[in-house]
């Protein structure tokens, strides 16, 4: 009987603190849904940019522009990665150290 008192109370607990931080993981999902949107779009602009640049200065059969865009949103896709990963870890090693 002791031990499904302590079950319900942990659950009660987890129930509380969920509840008491809905708020704060919306706002912090819009706030990573900014920065991840900043960490691809950079990276593609800038590569554009060099691109344009380089195919008004120096023209030839392949486009600059197409390649460094391709490169720029594979270099952002990887850092938008790197930082969502880094809050998924960090959120999961706070959520391991309230449950003990």
């Amino acid at each position: 009987m002791a031990d499904f008192i302590r079950k319900v109370g942990e659950k009660e607990n987890r129930k509380l603190r969920a509840q008491r931080r809905h708020i704060q993981t919306v706002w912090m999902g819009f706030g990573m849904m900014g920065l991840v949107g900043w960490a691809v779009a950079v990276p593609a602009l800038l590569g554009t940019s060099l691109g344009v640049l380089l195919d008004k200065r120096y023209p030839g059969i392949h486009s600059w522009t197409l390649t460094l865009l391709i490169v720029g949103l594979s270099i952002g896709c990887l850092n938008a990665w790197y930082w969502i990963d880094k809050e998924g870890k960090k959120i999961q090693a706070e959520l391991e150290e309230k449950d003990d």
